[in-house]
């Protein structure tokens, strides 16, 4: 009877145990991707010096990411006071609402919100509204395309925030749209001070305190349909696999009205200055697969010791000129690109230098680094030339095409393996063309009557 009752009571110990192990584990704001393992957005926070009911800090925004930027219309930065803070100005951005600051007599606040929202201010500002690193509409490129411009400033006066290490308070719940959801950020965490150094090299200050934020991308949480999509072709096959029908999303006049229009629609031009213009929502060319962007990859040429393909870059979303886009792809063969034309090229390393499979793309500057608007300029294209690899290459089984495709840091649907462009197989004797058969007939026939 023991042995049965301890028998009985073992599950439920098991299920307490697992239970409290699920409620004691830490909540994390990862979002992984195998392709990028290390990126993310950090957040420092700076305090410089001390004022009579507060400081003043500088605010930067590292990103960390190798080929996801923050694109136009920019980013925004939010959180929540700890206690009753308030902003008593800022330089190099501004909150987007002032809040109640009624209880203020003379001087007001820039912001007296619990909960601010900052937006970066404007390319054009006044130099004396402006710090390094500001003013360039929220965007952040990638360190990849452009290291110079990988990064994004303020400055922030924060009021009724203590005076001392001890007394001043991290501000908590922190968030960051780009301009979407997206990101997940994580608590503040005190760290060492950051040190700055003169020009010279000779002299280092450091603040006075120090935090830092991480804020981690996850496809998932962006949108609910994916945004991009592939299609293939080949010279040796005449089948063109489009993308999957209903990629992006399903063309559905009746529970969606205006979600997409037609390239000769005569309303067109009232579609896109219609609901939704501001808001960043794309407005896409009526399609089959229904994706703002399409990448379509074309095994062009064979040569001897080399082949060549062809990447087309097209834009179906009629609200949204892509600057600084770029392209990300898998392919085994990408340690052999011999030469690339009219696109930049890096490549990436995620699994460490043994394995070169990954290369990221993007344009070139003043040329085709902006994927204009859909029309008839709203692609880019490019041609790659690889050499062989005697000991992998071939054309069978769709070996040519790629195995994954990320535009602007989104992953693209790709149709499915048994659809593609595969090298045609030897034909039977059943299946020669009747000129073949005719012919032999009239050999045959003619070689009889010689004999007759």
């Amino acid at each position: 009877m023991a042995g049965s009752s301890s028998r009985s009571v073992a599950p439920w110990c098991a299920l307490l145990l697992a239970a409290a192990l699920l409620f004691s584990a830490p909540a994390t704001t990862e979002a992984y991707d195998s392709l990028d393992p290390n990126g993310n957005i950090t957040i420092k926070w700076d305090v410089m010096q001390w004022t009579p009911d507060g400081y003043v800090a500088v605010v930067t925004m590292f990103n960390f990411q190798q080929f996801r930027h923050i694109q136009a219309p920019g980013w925004q930065l939010g959180w929540t006071w700890a206690k009753k803070e308030v902003i008593w100005s800022m330089v190099g951005a501004q909150t987007t609402e002032q809040g109640d600051c009624s209880k203020f007599k003379g001087n007001t606040p820039h912001c007296c919100k619990k909960d601010p929202t900052i937006v970066d201010l404007l390319p054009g500002t006044p130099y004396n509204m402006q710090i390094a690193n500001c003013c360039k509409a929220g965007v952040i490129n990638t360190f990849n395309q452009d290291p110079s411009n990988a990064a994004s400033s303020f400055q922030i006066s924060v009021g009724l925030a203590g005076t001392t290490n001890k007394t001043v308070k991290l501000p908590k719940n922190f968030t960051l749209k780009a301009p979407g959801p997206g990101y997940t950020c994580g608590r503040a965490m005190i760290v060492r001070p950051t040190k700055f150094f003169t020009q010279d090299g000779r002299r280092a200050t450091q603040a006075l305190m120090t935090w830092n934020v991480t804020c981690t991308y996850s496809q998932f949480l962006a949108q609910k349909t994916p945004s991009c999509c592939v299609s293939l072709s080949s010279f040796y096959n005449d089948t063109i696999v489009n993308c999957p029908t209903c990629s992006c999303g399903c063309q559905n006049n009746k529970t969606a009205p205006g979600s997409c229009v037609n390239e000769n629609s005569p309303y067109l031009q009232s579609a896109i200055d219609g609901p939704g213009k501001w808001t960043g929502q794309p407005l896409v060319q009526c399609t089959s697969h229904m994706c703002p962007i399409r990448i379509h990859w074309h095994v062009k040429l064979n040569y001897k010791e080399y082949w060549r393909v062809k990447i087309t870059i097209t834009n179906f979303n009629y609200r949204m000129n892509y600057t600084q886009w770029n392209l990300v792809v898998q392919h085994p063969n990408f340690d052999n690109i011999t030469q690339l034309f009219s696109f930049n090229y890096k490549p990436l390393t995620p699994y460490g230098s043994r394995i070169n499979d990954t290369a990221m793309f993007w344009g070139v500057k003043f040329y085709n680094d902006l994927l204009m608007q859909a029309g008839p300029l709203g692609n880019a294209q490019s041609e790659i030339l690889l050499r062989k690899d005697s000991m992998a290459f071939t054309f069978d089984k769709g070996w040519a095409f790629p195995r994954r495709v990320y535009f602007n840091g989104d992953n693209c649907v790709m149709p499915p393996p048994d659809a593609y462009p595969w090298l045609p197989n030897a034909s039977p004797l059943t299946k020669q063309p009747l000129t073949i058969s005719l012919l032999s007939f009239l050999i045959v026939l003619t070689t009889l009557l010689a004999y007759a």
